[in-house]
């Protein structure tokens, strides 16, 4: 991973996740996971951490931070496809502190992600989110309408 490709404003900086930033990922990840209503095993969030920053893994973070601290963090990972010659990439969490929501950081963190996709040739940037989301749906629709997929998700 490369270059620190976006930014809103002088007091935003976007860019790879560091081994450091572990702590502030975490408090974000927690409050992320009570969004959402889930109780994860600490174990996950340790994988999820190690194959973060582990240079063979597809599965990347960049993360916002203002004045040094991490506020919102999006996790993809790109893929081969059969729909385009190239590569999508799936962005798979995206997250701001709630406190700050509204004010640009999760379209910065999109769009940062679509410049970086951009940069290495990946053909499609897509991602979910449930229906009763509107805040985040608010945004997502303003970057394309959404496009009738309905996701099935077996537990093995």
């Amino acid at each position: 991973m490369g270059a620190d490709i976006g930014a809103v404003d002088m007091t935003l900086l976007i860019r790879d996740a560091a081994p450091g930033d572990r702590a502030d990922w975490q408090q974000l990840w927690q409050d992320y996971l009570v969004f959402y209503k889930v109780t994860l095993d600490e174990a996950i969030t340790d994988h999820t951490w190690a194959r973060l920053m582990s240079p063979d893994s597809r599965l990347k973070m960049r993360l916002a931070l203002r004045e040094g601290r991490a506020v919102g963090f999006a996790i993809y990972h790109p893929h081969e496809s059969t729909w385009v010659l190239g590569s999508d990439c799936y962005l798979e969490d995206l997250f701001v502190d709630s406190g700050l929501r509204g004010g640009g950081i999760g379209r910065a963190l999109i769009d940062d992600l679509k410049l970086l996709a951009t940069a290495r040739g990946w053909r499609r940037l897509y991602w979910h989110t449930d229906h009763d989301n509107a805040r985040a749906r608010k945004l997502y629709d303003s970057y394309a309408p959404a496009d009738g997929a309905i996701r099935y998700r077996i537990n093995l």
